[in-house]
């Protein structure tokens, strides 16, 4: 029997997520929008909350939740802003191939020292050079006795001058193509790690977004994820886990574009009459509410099946594209409600369309998703 209900649990840990972002992130979004400020603050009453972290398993110190019970949780957060929850959520990407793959030993180094106190971990693979294509990278990890040198430069890294830690994937074979990669736990505080300005983005401004460059950085071989030229899958299968949770960020921003575009189009008059009432407008709305419900149903099945243990590559990506294009198409569509205050920095749909956009980027951007679901597909 299929069910669509959540349990006591789930509901409770939705209600904490609403309330902490309703009167915790909208009153400051626009603030670390404008500004940029990273939200330590915010940061800090969520990880008191619990609210952080959420996938460390209990035998480290974390709550262990699986990713449906996280996407509720993040859909919460988006809707109330984005921005600091990407700021948020960049520690599960970087923990995720951790959890998956690491050592006790490195797993007790690295993850609960985040469940006793506030910290940050960022994924570094993106490179100025390699986006889509990973394959592309050029970042090298060269072998000199009981250590690993990394030399090279991450790009677009979420997180970055916050990190204690970071992911990092490098090639340690390049004759053997994308299997001569290698996954490396690598703190932040080693020497020859250099980090670069805040880049200035079209959205989700409160996110810490900048380069790493690695300059003959000596890593032990003590860190070194997984097996060596075995890096490809590990950094590949986190984003089965991740792509959901992200879907759910875009279904949050999604259902509060709706939400303001409902409120905006039952006060707002034209020709003596609120702008609800016309078939033009109230047709919008409709659309709005279907799609988002559809792309709620996609992430959580994706979920659903991670946490059943079955592969969830196809529906993952299913989610995570859907999800990305419904929330850009939702939140386009809230600023032509409100018109020409739409485009209006004093009203908050002129920020959720530009902090939208991402989604439809990071993490594999849609058109990356559609190779994803196709091969899927014609491999049987």
């Amino acid at each position: 029997m299929i069910g669509f209900s959540l349990t006591d649990e789930q509901k409770q840990l939705r209600d904490l997520a609403h309330e902490f972002a309703e009167k915790e992130m909208r009153p400051k979004a626009a603030h670390h929008d404008k500004t940029g400020e990273f939200p330590m603050e915010i940061a800090r009453k969520a990880w008191e909350l619990g609210l952080l972290n959420l996938h460390i398993p209990e035998e480290y110190g974390g709550l262990g939740l699986g990713a449906l019970d996280t996407c509720i949780i993040s859909e919460e957060l988006a809707w109330g802003c984005t921005g600091i929850r990407t700021a948020f959520e960049s520690n599960g990407l970087a923990q995720a191939p951790l959890i998956v793959s690491g050592t006790h030993e490195q797993k007790q180094r690295f993850l609960t020292p985040m469940v006793e106190e506030l910290s940050f971990a960022a994924y570094c693979v993106t490179e100025p050079d390699a986006g889509s294509d990973v394959a592309g990278i050029k970042t090298m990890a060269r072998r000199v006795g009981d250590d690993y040198v990394i030399n090279g430069e991450k790009m677009w890294i979420t997180g970055a001058s916050k990190s204690s830690w970071y992911f990092v994937l490098a090639y340690t074979d390049t004759s053997l193509g994308h299997r001569g990669m290698s996954a490396f736990i690598v703190p932040s505080d080693l020497p020859g790690i250099e980090i670069g300005a805040k880049e200035w983005n079209m959205g989700q401004r409160a996110s810490d977004t900048r380069s790493v460059i690695f300059n003959d950085v000596v890593v032990p071989k003590d860190f070194l994820l997984g097996k060596e030229n075995g890096g490809w899958k590990l950094a590949m299968g986190a984003f089965d886990h991740t792509r959901p949770i992200v879907a759910s960020g875009a279904v949050g921003l999604a259902r509060a574009a709706m939400e303001y575009s409902i409120d905006y189009a039952k006060q707002r008059k034209a020709f003596g009459r609120p702008i609800a009432s016309f078939q033009a407008i109230s047709f919008m709305i409709a659309d709005m509410a279907k799609d988002i419900e559809a792309a709620r149903l996609l992430t959580w099945q994706a979920a659903w099946l991670i946490d059943q243990g079955e592969r969830n590559t196809k529906f993952a990506a299913f989610a995570k594209s859907f999800s990305a294009d419904v929330a850009m198409r939702v939140a386009t569509d809230a600023v032509q409600i409100f018109g020409g205050y739409g485009y209006s920095q004093e009203y908050p749909v002129e920020k959720l369309m530009r902090d939208a956009k991402i989604f439809q980027i990071y993490e594999g951007t849609s058109q990356i998703q559609r190779v994803i679901i196709a091969r899927e597909l014609l491999r049987g």
